[in-house]
Order: structure tokens, then C-alpha cells, then sequence
């Protein structure tokens, strides 16, 4: 964002296209660099504090006064968001006095002060979750914040945070042995969410929500206390070491002292990291943070640490209450940094910073629609900038026969079309001259794309590929290495997940297809344990084909598709989504169901839905960056290859090749006046240890939009994308996902979960808001019935356990809401929140032809009842939202921490709209390409179209929906097999008009192959399930 020597307006670029690298960040550049993480809000807009985005400059540092807390606020305390957080009380209202608290927290490192002395208490290294819930405080009702304690000394900042929204959870992997006495907390990559504060003896203080962005800068410290003097004395001790390699960056110095750094946390959730000062007592960061919050505060923590190889040790803790923030003012000033025992962690040791709260009231932006006309400049803060102009076709499911969904009329008499996703693809492919560029979690070579009656082939994708490979045409795929996939010795192992990687990669072995597995890698500074978790349990998850393609005039130009249809098995369906009718035809060599084992002969299959698109336009060009950077970093030569091999030649440079359109060329076309035109934005979740092409100074992040972690910069813009389209959301949302887990810190139990993401807490506060505006608002969630795999299985127990939290939280939210206004006896939540999954039951069929070859399987087996109940649920591996018909978020990513927080699984995303069909440019409801497709979506799930459907909001259509849904669990639940013309499916709980929410009565269980509902609480590594 801070790109020195630019001066030009928002995306006001002197060539329309520019690569990320050199491009002019959003907003232009002042003196200091702007928030990795901005939401902004109009210069002058009336009542938002003369607050204008950029923020002006920080106050000068030096006037600040040392040891002092700024003068007290007295904001009128808010009549429905602020509830009592009593402690004992204190002659020492701010600082941290020392107490005895348990012996026992939830974490398994710890950070003591140097002076400490420390007992470990002898516990085991990984205890059950249960057993530590059951002896942390922990509140069960939603208006108490956690409060974890450890021994009197030892302070409980565990582990180190990333910078950015508060989506970091915590790894068992890198949880330290709590029978070790250990100096330091380990900070792995992905273990930044949590920042646990030792109880202290305060005054009561208030609990606010905080439902807007913190503006806060991190200025300098003074005076920091050395925390390497043990490494020092050993040097002196042996006197053979003339010099320190530096523990964070490998520079050499003289000087052995701390590498401070600093995080920001609310609700024990970090929002905010500042980068890495080496061997400094007086580091100066000059760090901006302008970052959402959604959080019930009574504390805003910054927490001074210091770096270490493998963790970090705790400096001190500066405490900000909340209440001095929420009336809006800014307040600054240099804070005394103290330890754990309420003391100054060294004599003057000061950190110097300010904050300012700005309510999401005061956020004109997010009042004026997702697309807000022609000035609109999408989603800021980003890698990807807004690029307008192109076109954007959407797909629903692999693919749609003709005739198989009702027409969607649209403006201007026009008629939505609905596309065929992987025929698209197939002749795009086809198409092709000069390249065909492939990412994906899974490619496998035999799968069929064209399988219609009227134009299918037998030509697998592996076949094609290498035809066009034979063509000349570039020919590369990009395809995460299952690390338990494996050829040893000749003895093929297929991997846990059957992604096919090996198999595919021998099968391009002698063409000229180029096929790089591509792990999921840490990082080298990362420590063996983490490096081991990351490659082991987190993936690379982006799905991606990038073509050229015919522009006309004899030049080529870019496409690219993107979405959460890998090309592999078990993805092709259509809207009708067969169980048996098509096992010995579309489905006959592709037969996918990983819910049973065993024998599977007759059984249905699992049907599949899913959201794709295709984009034809600049936009397009920044999948294929994404492509490419991903690829130099995976294909970098390593060893002595290093000496021998050069790993870029593979990429064609587009910039030499005459008839193709490169990023040099006129892309960008502001035709706001074409009711055809679109405008696409590309976001992604992915770090620099995936990516090559991230400034290696973190000092530098800003500049392209980044925000730091420890030895790592992340891109996490889909979160940011997400979150700006639900904030600007005036009429409805509706969301298709595969996963629905997060703001676990609002829940009533488990709050230090660390599923930090914002998105069911933003959601439950718009409605929560328009309720007490009087104004209607509905949003519709569908889900898998099921995460896929066995129901019963302790990581999807798990997973169902979360999200029935998540869904509690959500519901009680909007409770509070009515009652506050009271409305609770004329509306429940349900009345704007609807949870739906699908599913499908087909009747006997008398030509159906299924053999079953070997041991059948028992009769009280899963898919022995599955066989006879002849219904399965459709899995809904969508990754999608659709705002009020005018903007449309879709992509590889899950509403998770692993697809959210950037360091975890690698995604990549796009958020779209027609300027010419707008709210703010029709003032009604738009009648483009995603009210069509929304409406398609819907057709395909009920089996109609019904009127009401046009004004999603209203009463009537939440309530008809609901129904609809509700009649068709009751089909899909009941003894008699009886064909099913619709596939929604009221989600199976049941939500009272408190919004508690149970299993059905009489139903505890999925039908047929068990699993609780509601999921249970199976204690077993928490990243593999949030």
C-alpha cells in the first residue's frame, strides 16, 4: 500500500494494467505506510468523527509522557452491548499486580521472565480437551470473557501471533511438553490466534462490543529489557564465539540483545502484528493496523515479546481498556510495558502507540451496497485491485443438460444462461495455441470431461492434455503433493485423500506435460515440528485452469476458470444429482462415496454440487500471476540442482509473444454503461512460503498489501472480501459452503478455540442491526448434511461439534436482538436465519440394471440401509455468497480457519459485479447475471420458481423457504421411498424461539449411517477441524 513516489487516485494507473509488484496501492501513499487490513470510509462524511481514510499521520512520538496512562473517557455506557467484568479489586487500577492463580492453563508452552523461577507441574504432554476446559475458568453463557491463569511467575502468552483480522488458531503440534521447563513459547506459523492473560486483580471493568475497526498505530518502544542475557554469559563463559549470528534474520552482529515485536489482541484474539526488530532495546516499528473487530471487549492487549528461533519470550503487556476507546476519540501516549506481576518489566521501559475505535455506524462505506456505483473500487487493501471491464460466465454443478432448470427472465428481456461448466473448460482447453496452465488440489488423467448424450467423447483429460502438449502448446499443472502418496521401491501408495497425484504424474512422465506435486511447505526458519504439521495436514487447495483464447483481429488473449470444481472423480453431476440411475452410464467408471468402505456395489453414489466461473478480462491475468508465482516458488531448484538448473523457463513470458495480450496492453475498460460488463477482483488466502514475488523485508509488506507474520508475510484477502460484502449487505445474503465454523470467540463455551474468523459474527450483527432498524433482512446458509467421510468418525464429530456452536451463537445473537426491541413474540430467529443442507431420494426404478458383485455387504451396514432407503445426501462442496443479487464471492475457499487464515490451506477467490446492475445504480432489485444465477441456484434446489423468490428478504419468501425445506427433510426422513422433486432440506435441528438449538426430536442421528447431528466432543487435534 505504501509505494513511494506514486501520487495518483485510487487505482488510477498510468497503464490500466499492472502487475501487483509495481502497481499503485489503494489508497494512495502518505508518510506513514496505510493498515494492511483497511476498510474505508468516506473523507468528511458527516458523523464519522472527521475521520478521513487514509488516517492522517500519528501525533509526533517524542511529546508522549512516559508511565502514563492517557485521561480517563467517560463515553455514556451502550444500553444493550456492555455487561459487568468484575474482579477483585486493586489499589492498581491498570497494571498487572501478582497473584496465585491455578497452576494449570490450557496451553502447553509457557513464557517466563528471565528472574523466574519455575516448577513444572507434572501433567501430561497432551490432555484431553475435556479435562482442560473442565479446570480453566471458563464462562458457559456469552457475556463473560475467558481468563486462563498459570503459576504466580509464569506469564501465559503462549504463542506467537500473526498480524491481521483475528483468524489464527492454535496447533497441538507445537505445543511444548508442560513437564519441561521451558524459557520460551513456541511461535509456529499458524499458532497465532490466542493471547491468554493472566487474571489480574482489577477494578471492575465493562464489556463492550467493539463491532467496527480499531485504527491503531504501534510507534516505537524504549528501554526494552535484554532477554538474551543468558546467550550473552555463555559467550562470555567460553569466549570462542567473536561474533552472534542473529536469531531472526542470520546477520551477524557483536551485539547479543532482544528482537522485539508486538501484538495486538482483543478477546484473546490477535488482530494485529508488527514485524521483527533485531537486537534493539529501542525498537522504532512505525506500524499501522486499521483492522474489523466483531469482539466483546474489556481489554485491548499489546503484548511486547521477544523473538526466538523456535518461540518467543514474553517482554511485558500494555492494557488498554475499552471503555477509554469507545466513544471514538483518539487517544495516544507512551504506556509503562509491565510483566506478569503488574510491574515495569524494566525501569522507563515504555511502549509508545495510539488507537481510535470507529463504529461500524460511523463507516459510511458500508452503508451504500456492495457495487455503490461507478466510483465503486471493490474491496481495498488488497493484492489484486479492482479491474473493470470483461466478462463472467457462472456456473452451477459440473454440469446442466439443456432444459434441465426453468428460464430466469432478467432485464431488458434477456434470459439467464445457464453454462456447462467442464464443457467449457474441455473446449477452451481444445482452444488453446499457446498455453494451458492447471492448478489443483486433485487432477486426475482419466476423468471425462464432456459426458452429455449429445456431444460426449471418450477422450479422458490426461489424453487431451497431452495432445495439445504435442501441439506446442505449454502444457503445466500445479498439483499438491499428498505427502502419504507415495511410489517406494515400485509399491504405489494411493494416499489418505486419493488425490491421484503420482498416479497422474507418471502418466505425463515421457510427454511433454510438465506436472510439479507441489507440497505444502512452512518455510525453512519454521521448526522441525511445524514444518512437519503444515506439509502434513494443510493442503494447496486452489482450483484453477487458465487458457489463451481468441480476442479477435489475430490476437490472443487470457482466460481463466476458477472455483471449487477440481477435475478429478466424483465431481461430474448435474441438477438432478442421480443416486442409482446413472451408476451404469455418466457415473460408470467414476463412482464416488467415502462414506462407506468395503463393498460399495449398488449402493448410491454421493452426488455432488458445486460453484465454478470463468473469467474473460483483465481479471483474468491475475489468476495467471497467481499461477505464476506459485510456480516459481514451487519449481525453485534446490541443492545442487541450484547450480545446474534454471526453474523459470517453463512460464511463457507473455510479453514476448506478439499475438498474445499481455499485462503491457490496454486491459482495464470502465464501461459502467454496458448492462454486459463486469467487474472482477481476484482474493486469495496463501503466504510467502507458497509464493514467490512477496518483498523479503516485512517492512515492506505494506507496500503490496500484506500483513506479517513470523518469518512469513500473508495474503488473506478473501477474509477481507468476505467480510466488506456482508458489512455493505442491505437486503439479503445467501451462502453455499462446505464448512461453516467461526468467531469461536463469541461463543458461550470453548471461546479460545481460536476459529477467529469474523464471518458468523458479522453475519449474526447485520441482522442483529437490522432488527433494531426496523428494516428486513434473511440470510439463507446451505451446508453438507455431513462433512464428507464417515459420519461417525471422531474428526467429523468434531467438525459438526463446532458448527453447532458456531450455528448457537449465531441464533442467540439474534435473540438478544428481538428482545431488545421487542419483537421476540412476533418473530423468532429462524424468521431471519435459515441453516439447509440437500439431499436425494429416488424411487424404485423397474429398468434400472445394478449388479453387485462380490460379499454383499452386512445388512445392518450403512450402505446396505443407504441401498434400501434409496436416499444419500447431496454434498455441498460449494464455496460461495451471493449479496442482496448484485455481488458474488466465489472460490476454493471454506468458511474455516484453514482456508481463511492465509497460513494454513493456499485459496484463491473472485468477487464480482455488473456496475450497471446495482442497487445504488437501479434503485431496486437488479435484475442481472447473479439474480439470475441465484435464481438458478434456487430452482435447482426446490424444484421451482415461486414469486416470492424475487424479494429474498421479505417475510414471506424466509417462511416459504423454510417450509419447503422443512416438507422435504420429512420426505427424505420417512420410511417409504418416494421420488424427491426438490433437494432442499431444512438443516435436521431444531431452533426454539430463544434461539436454543437442539436435535430434531426422535432424530439424534443422521438417517441410515448414524453420526450425531450436533456432532459430540471427541478430543483430537483441533487444526484439522476449525
Amino acid at each position: 500500500m505504501d509505494n513511494s513516489g506514486s501520487s495518483q487516485p485510487p487505482y488510477g494507473y498510468p497503464n490500466p494494467y499492472l502487475y501487483p509488484g509495481n502497481t499503485p496501492p489503494y489508497p494512495p501513499p502518505d508518510p506513514y505506510a496505510p493498515p494492511p487490513y483497511p476498510y474505508p470510509y468516506p473523507p468528511n462524511a458527516p458523523d464519522t468523527f472527521n475521520y478521513s481514510y487514509p488516517p492522517p499521520s500519528p501525533p509526533p512520538s517524542a511529546p508522549y509522557s512516559s508511565h502514563t496512562y492517557p485521561p480517563p473517557l467517560h463515553p455514556p455506557p451502550p444500553p444493550h452491548d456492555s455487561f459487568a467484568f468484575s474482579m477483585p479489586q486493586s489499589p492498581n487500577i491498570y497494571p498487572y499486580p501478582h497473584q496465585d492463580p491455578p497452576e494449570w492453563s490450557n496451553t502447553g508452552g509457557e513464557v517466563p521472565q528471565s528472574s523466574d523461577s519455575y516448577k513444572p507441574p507434572a501433567v501430561s504432554i497432551y490432555p484431553p480437551l475435556d479435562d482442560r476446559m473442565s479446570i480453566v475458568r471458563m464462562s458457559e453463557t456469552t457475556n463473560t470473557l475467558p481468563l486462563l491463569t498459570r503459576s504466580p511467575s509464569i506469564s501465559n502468552y503462549f504463542r506467537d501471533e500473526f498480524y491481521g483480522l483475528s483468524v489464527y488458531s492454535p496447533s497441538d503440534l507445537d505445543k511444548e511438553d508442560p513437564t519441561r521447563p521451558s524459557v520460551q513459547s513456541d511461535d509456529s506459523m499458524s499458532d497465532h490466534s490466542l493471547q491468554i492473560v493472566p487474571i489480574q486483580n482489577k477494578a471492575s471493568l465493562p464489556v463492550l462490543l467493539l463491532h467496527g475497526n480499531l485504527d491503531i498505530w504501534v510507534h516505537r518502544a524504549k528501554h526494552l529489557p535484554n532477554m538474551d542475557m543468558f546467550h550473552k554469559t555463555l559467550g562470555d563463559v567460553f569466549g570462542k564465539l567473536p561474533v552472534n549470528v542473529n536469531k531472526v534474520d542470520g546477520t551477524v552482529s557483536r551485539k547479543i540483545t532482544s528482537d522485539p515485536y508486538v501484538t495486538v489482541s482483543v478477546s484473546n484474539a490477535v488482530i494485529g502484528r508488527t514485524f521483527v526488530i533485531s537486537n534493539s532495546e529501542n525498537p522504532v516499528w512505525e506500524q499501522h493496523f486499521y483492522v474489523p473487530v466483531a469482539h466483546h471487549v474489556a481489554e485491548v492487549h499489546f503484548v511486547v515479546k521477544d523473538s526466538d528461533v523456535v518461540g518467543s519470550q514474553l517482554i511485558g503487556v500494555v492494557t488498554i481498556p475499552a471503555e477509554k476507546i469507545y466513544s471514538g476519540e483518539k487517544i495516544h501516549g507512551s504506556y509503562p510495558i509491565l510483566n506478569s506481576s503488574g510491574k515495569p518489566c524494566k525501569p522507563g521501559a515504555i511502549l509508545i502507540l495510539s488507537i481510535q475505535y470507529i463504529p461500524i455506524e460511523k463507516l459510511i462505506t458500508y452503508h451504500q451496497g456492495v457495487g455503490a456505483g461507478p466510483e465503486y473500487h471493490g474491496v481495498p487493501g488488497t493484492y489484486f485491485p479492482l479491474r473493470k471491464g470483461g466478462m463472467v460466465n457462472l456456473y452451477q454443478d459440473a454440469h446442466v443438460p439443456s432444459g434441465s432448470l426453468p428460464n430466469v427472465k432478467l432485464n431488458h428481456g434477456l434470459y439467464y444462461n445457464h453454462g456447462k461448466c467442464w464443457n467449457d473448460i474441455f473446449e477452451a482447453i481444445r482452444a488453446a495455441q499457446r498455453l494451458v496452465y492447471i492448478t489443483g488440489w486433485s487432477v486426475w488423467h482419466k476423468v471425462r470431461l464432456v459426458r452429455d448424450a449429445d456431444n460426449a467423447t471418450d477422450s479422458t483429460l490426461g489424453e487431451l492434455l497431452r495432445t495439445k502438449s504435442s501441439e506446442g502448446v505449454r502444457v503445466l499443472l500445479l498439483v499438491w503433493d499428498d505427502p502419504t502418496s507415495r511410489s517406494i521401491l515400485g509399491y504405489k501408495m494411493d494416499g489418505v485423500m486419493a488425490t491421484h497425484d503420482e498416479e497422474t504424474r507418471r502418466f505425463f512422465k515421457h510427454s511433454s506435460v510438465q506436472v510439479l506435486l507441489c507440497p505444502r511447505f512452512a518455510g525453512k526458519r519454521h521448526s522441525w515440528a511445524k514444518q512437519k504439521e503444515v506439509g502434513t495436514i494443510y493442503t494447496h487447495h486452489q482450483k484453477t485452469v487458465i487458457v489463451d483464447a481468441d480476442a479477435g483481429n489475430d490476437k490472443r488473449k487470457i482466460v481463466a476458470f476458477i472455483g471449487g470444481l477440481d477435475l478429478c472423480d466424483g465431481r461430474y453431476d448435474n441438477p438432478y444429482h442421480p443416486l442409482f440411475r446413472t451408476l451404469q452410464t455418466l457415473h460408470k467408471d467414476d463412482y464416488h462415496n467415502p462414506t462407506f468402505t468395503g463393498n460399495t456395489g449398488g449402493c448410491p453414489r454421493e452426488p455432488w454440487h458445486d460453484l465454478h466461473s470463468k473469467i474473460d478480462g483483465p481479471a483474468a491475468y491475475d489468476v495467471l500471476t497467481n499461477f505464476e508465482e506459485r510456480w516459481l516458488r514451487a519449481a525453485k531448484p534446490k541443492g545442487i540442482k541450484k547450480l545446474t538448473s534454471s526453474y523459470d523457463d517453463a512460464l511463457l513470458k507473455l510479453d514476448r509473444i506478439k499475438d498474445v495480450i499481455s499485462t503491457s496492453d490496454d486491459l482495464d475498460l470502465d464501461e459502467d454503461n454496458n448492462p454486459a460488463s463486469w467487474h472482477v477482483q481476484i482474493f486469495r488466502s496463501i503466504d510467502s512460503n507458497s509464493v514467490k514475488g512477496f518483498p523479503k523485508d516485512p517492512k515492506d509488506a505494506s507496500s503490496v498489501n500484506l500483513v506479517c507474520g513470523k518469518n512469513v508475510l500473508i495474503d488473506m484477502s478473501i477474509h477481507t472480501a468476505y467480510i466488506k460484502a456482508i458489512r455493505a449487505a442491505q437486503h439479503y445474503i445467501y451462502i453455499e459452503n462446505q464448512y461453516f465454523i467461526g468467531s469461536s470467540y463469541n461463543w458461550s463455551q470453548y471461546k479460545d478455540l481460536g476459529a477467529n474468523n469474523l464471518i458468523p459474527m458479522e453475519i449474526a450483527l447485520k441482522i442483529a442491526a437490522k432488527i433494531r432498524a426496523n428494516e428486513r433482512f434473511a440470510v439463507y446458509i446451505v451446508i453438507p448434511m455431513w462433512p464428507e467421510g464417515v459420519p461417525t468418525g471422531a474428526a467429523t464429530q468434531r467438525i459438526l461439534f463446532w458448527q453447532h456452536k458456531t450455528m448457537q451463537m449465531m441464533y442467540e445473537t439474534i435473540y438478544k436482538a428481538l428482545v431488545e426491541v421487542g419483537l421476540e413474540g412476533a418473530f423468532s430467529p429462524q424468521d431471519y436465519l435459515n441453516f439447509f443442507c440437500l439431499g436425494n431420494r429416488e424411487a424404485v426404478d423397474v429398468y434400472e440394471n445394478v449388479t453387485v458383485s462380490g460379499n454383499p455387504p452386512a445388512a445392518n451396514s450403512p450402505q446396505a440401509i443407504s441401498r434400501n432407503n434409496r436416499r444419500f445426501m447431496i454434498y455441498v462442496h460449494s464455496k460461495g455468497m451471493i449479496v442482496d443479487d448484485e455481488y458474488v464471492i466465489l472460490g476454493s475457499a471454506n468458511i474455516n480457519q484453514r482456508s481463511m487464515e492465509g497460513t494454513r490451506d493456499t485459496e484463491i477467490a473472485m468477487g464480482a459485479y455488473q456496475p450497471y446492475h446495482t442497487w445504488a445504480r437501479r434503485q431496486f432489485y437488479p435484475l442481472g447475471q447473479i439474480h439470475g444465477y441465484r435464481m438458478s441456484l434456487w430452482a435447482e434446489h426446490t424444484g421451482t420458481i415461486e414469486d416470492c423468490f424475487s424479494e429474498p428478504e421479505s417475510i414471506e419468501c424466509v417462511r416459504r423457504i423454510r417450509t419447503m425445506g422443512e416438507q422435504n427433510w420429512k420426505q427424505y426422513a420417512s420410511n417409504d421411498a418416494t421420488e424427491m422433486k426438490g433437494h432442499l432440506l431444512k438443516y435436521p435441528v431444531e431452533v426454539d424461539r430463544k434461539g436454543k438449538v437442539r436435535s430434531l426430536p426422535g432424530q439424534d442421528e443422521f438417517p441410515d449411517v448414524g453420526g450425531k447431528i450436533i456432532g459430540s466432543f471427541i478430543a483430537i487435534q483441533e487444526n484439522l477441524t476449525i
